[in-house]
């Protein structure tokens, strides 16, 4: 369950007409504080990164599908139908087990380091173009705050 403060802040972006992956940014910040205060572990970042997404698309921001394999697919379809019904009760067993899980795994992964490895990997997949898009635009918001 996503603290009150992420959802207030995620709300805040989705108000002032920010995209549903910045509203999501803010689940992924969150859980990597989880990992670093040592609430749980991940095994890599990018499973840092999914399990944030997944608790956004749960709290209902309006996410696209990854592209991944179907079952990938399947999961953040079923997180999103879960984020249409919040008062649904989830699991408490199955909660129990996936906290267990996540209790052995390292912490290193939510390291800087291992976010920078893991957001270079992932930026230099993109592509030129879309990089110096990104680079603009952020460039360009930088100015507006």
């Amino acid at each position: 369950m996503p603290e009150r403060e992420t959802i207030e802040r995620a709300q805040e972006d989705a108000r002032e007409g920010k995209s549903p992956t910045t509203q999501a940014g803010e689940f992924v910040r969150e859980e990597f504080h989880h990992i670093r205060e040592g609430k749980h572990g991940a095994r890599s970042p990018k499973q840092a990164v999914a399990i944030g997404l997944s608790k956004a698309r749960r709290a209902g921001v309006k996410l696209g599908a990854p592209k991944g394999s179907t079952e990938t697919r399947r999961k953040a379809d079923q997180d999103r139908k879960a984020g249409q019904h919040p008062e649904h009760k989830v699991s408490a067993r199955r909660s129990r087990a996936v906290s267990g899980a996540l209790k052995g795994e390292p912490k290193k992964s939510a390291s800087s380091q291992a976010i920078s490895k893991q957001a270079k990997k992932s930026a230099a997949q993109r592509g030129k173009r879309a990089r110096s898009t990104a680079a603009i635009k952020a460039a360009r918001t930088r100015r507006a705050a």
